[in-house]
């Protein structure tokens, strides 16, 4: 099973940015996909992010659409999401996961693909 841990939560003020950093480690990941998604307290979670690992093909939900983008450095075997232009919707506990791919090509935004998961970590954008 695929391990994973989150880091580079934390405060930051609306307009702001942080980049999240997710290590990967116990498995190859070119037949994976890999995602970032989120919770606030209350809420269900939700997608972020998505990408396989393989093809590079990536997908984003359309309410962090042109300000977060997620990435992979595969020397390092860790996925980054930067987070640019903040906004206090973004406040959640952020959570890297991954799951076997479906598609050769594309990624998967259903969060039921995905069966390892980080411990997550926060994110507040405050006003």
């Amino acid at each position: 099973q695929v391990q994973l841990v989150e880091t580079g939560g934390g405060l930051v003020q609306a307009g702001g940015s942080l980049r999240l950093s997710c290590a990967v480690s116990g498995r190859t990941l070119n037949t994976y996909n890999m995602g970032w998604f989120r919770q606030a307290p209350g809420k269900e979670r939700d997608v972020v992010a998505t990408i396989n690992w393989g093809s590079g093909i990536t997908s984003y939900a359309d309410s962090v659409k042109g300000r977060f983008t997620i990435s992979r450095d595969n020397a390092k075997n860790t996925m980054y999401l930067q987070m640019n232009s903040l906004k206090p919707d973004d406040t959640a506990v952020y959570y890297c996961a991954a799951g076997p791919r479906r598609s050769v090509v594309y990624t998967s935004m259903n969060s039921h693909d995905y069966d390892s998961w980080g411990q997550g970590t926060q994110v507040t954008v405050s006003s």
